[in-house]
Order: structure tokens, then C-alpha cells, then sequence
């Protein structure tokens, strides 16, 4: 069997085992044709490629200035292929175990404070009626549950049509999370729901999205609600640049944290499978409280 042949039985596997997105697979399906691209030139394919092969690809990405992040994640896509080639019995070896991992610091994550989160639901419900409810709907729902862009805009609109106290999530991987929803957010909802059908196309009766839309995709899109949440950003006089529905999320998380949630807590409401994912808020509120005391404490205060 050719590389072209066991990368297409990985991807099926992948798809069929472990539940990959689409969008995954097609990044894995591109990232090893980039090695099998280099490894041709070299004489080689997937198939008989050695150590010394792999280790001469990573330093071609290094000379061509790829990310640490990107090399990191094509590092773990080619180590999960040759596990597999592995289990298969197609090779006796693993030529990718002396890659090593490129060194990359993790950066924390952007946070809005309590008070740029309340400003910014503000300045969309100010907005016009139907499209201020909306946004403002979906802003509390974002903040109150810690939902990814992808599943708030699944939301279907039997999720929340009886006013439930939880929504049931599918996540990555299709795994499914119970998320909370808070007063303001179930009130938030309440009243967008008598202007939902206004979002709808003409011609169109009913759609089955919480947030339908007149376009094509039937449903609100991630660029459409990035171009609202800017919008309300500005209203609010702060940065644009600030601010995303992933933003949100991880305001829900440092704000539950800061208000003394325990970690494992904030993991299973997020839907992490790993809570070394879960610890990187840890630092975000570390850092604030360092910041408080240096700034606000008297002691620490430089005398003049």
C-alpha cells in the first residue's frame, strides 16, 4: 500500500474512532501531504521514511519560519499516523519518536472584566429591537454557559423553547456537557423569541436554529456574529480587538474561577477532556491577584 493508501485508512480511522471533525481531518489530510510532498523530493515516502527524513522536515518548517504551534501540531498528527501504521503492522518502527517537540510558550488568554462584559450586553440591547434581543441573547448565553462559537450557533430551537435551567451541549468530538444558564441569560432568551422569526427568509416558515438566518447556511455564522460583537465593542468604547465569543468563554472561566470554583468544576463546564487545558486560567487569575496587591496594596506602593 502506497502513503496516499495508509494516510487515507488513518483518516477513516480517525473519522470513524475517534469522532474528528471534518475540519481536523482535513488538516491532517494537509499537513501529511506536506511531509509526503518533502519526503518525494528526498527519494521517500511515508512508507519507508527514516528518522533522519522526519528530523530534516522539522528543520525545513524551522527555516521556513512555520510557527512553533503549527510544527507542534504536524508533530502530533505525524506521531498519531505512524501509532497507527504501527497497530496495523504495516512498519516495524516509528520514525517519528526522535522528533523532538518545538519549544512554545502557551499564551494566556484575552479576558474581559466583569464590568467590559456587562458594558458590552448593554450596548447590544441599545441596539435596534430585534437585532439588539438577538445579540444580546446570544452575548449572556455565551457568558453565562461558556459555549464555543460552534455551539451556540447549533443551537437548536427546541433547546431552549420550555425555558430550561440547563441546555444540553454537543461539543467536540460530539461529547455531550449539561451548561448552566443563569436568570439574565433565560431572560435574555424570553425576549428574543417573539422577534426570532423577523430573522427568518422570505418564503420561509419556520427553521429549526435558535438564531436562524436569511442566508445561505439558514443560520447565524461565526464571521456574521464576530461583525456584531465588534459593532457592539465600539458601542461600548472598548477595543474591538478584545473582544470574540471565545473571549466570553474565557471570561466565564476566569470570573467562575476569581469567584472560587473549584477547577474540576469549571473543566466539566467547559467540556475539557484534560485539565491541564482547564489550568491555563489558573494563571490569568494569578496574575490579577498579583496585579491587585502590587497596584492597590499600601505597603506595596513605592514611597516618593
Amino acid at each position: 500500500m502506497s502513503g496516499s493508501g495508509w494516510t487515507e485508512a488513518f483518516l477513516e480511522m480517525m473519522a470513524a474512532e475517534r469522532a474528528c471533525a471534518a475540519n481536523t481531518l482535513i488538516a491532517y489530510g494537509r499537513d501529511l501531504a506536506d511531509v509526503g510532498g518533502f519526503l518525494r523530493r528526498r527519494g521517500r515516502d511515508l512508507t519507508d521514511a527514516a528518522p533522519e527524513d522526519l528530523e530534516a522536515y522539522f528543520s525545513h518548517l524551522g527555516a521556513l519560519g512555520l510557527s512553533p504551534a503549527t510544527a507542534a501540531r504536524r508533530r502530533s498528527g505525524l506521531r498519531q499516523f505512524y501509532r497507527f501504521v504501527l497497530g496495523e503492522g504495516w512498519r516495524a518502527d516509528d520514525p517519528s519518536r526522535r522528533i523532538d517537540a518545538p519549544k512554545r510558550g502557551r499564551p494566556l488568554p484575552k479576558v474581559l472584566t466583569r464590568a467590559e462584559v456587562v458594558a458590552l450586553i448593554d450596548a447590544a440591547a441599545r441596539r435596534d429591537s430585534a437585532a439588539g434581543a438577538r445579540l444580546a441573547a446570544m452575548l449572556e448565553l455565551l457568558y453565562a454557559s461558556g459555549l464555543r462559537v460552534s455551539e451556540l450557533l447549533a443551537l437548536p430551537l427546541t433547546a431552549l423553547a420550555r425555558d430550561p435551567a440547563y441546555l444540553m451541549v454537543t461539543g467536540k468530538g460530539g461529547k455531550e456537557r449539561l451548561a448552566p444558564l443563569n436568570d439574565a441569560a433565560r431572560a435574555a432568551v424570553t425576549a428574543y423569541l417573539p422577534m426570532r422569526r423577523t430573522f427568518l427568509a422570505k418564503g420561509v416558515k419556520e427553521s429549526p436554529w435558535l438564531f436562524p438566518s436569511r442566508g445561505r447556511a439558514g443560520r447565524l455564522t461565526p464571521r456574521r456574529l464576530g461583525q456584531l460583537l465588534d459593532e457592539a465593542a465600539r458601542d461600548a468604547r472598548i477595543d474591538p480587538a478584545k473582544v470574540s465569543p471565545h473571549v466570553l468563554r474565557h471570561a466565564f472561566a476566569t470570573h467562575l474561577l476569581e469567584g472560587g470554583a473549584d477547577l474540576r468544576v469549571v473543566q466539566t463546564l467547559l467540556g475539557h477532556t484534560d485539565i491541564s487545558t482547564t489550568q491555563i486560567y489558573t494563571h490569568v487569575t494569578q496574575d490579577r491577584l498579583r496585579e491587585v496587591v502590587e497596584t492597590k496594596h499600601p505597603l506595596a506602593r513605592r514611597r516618593e
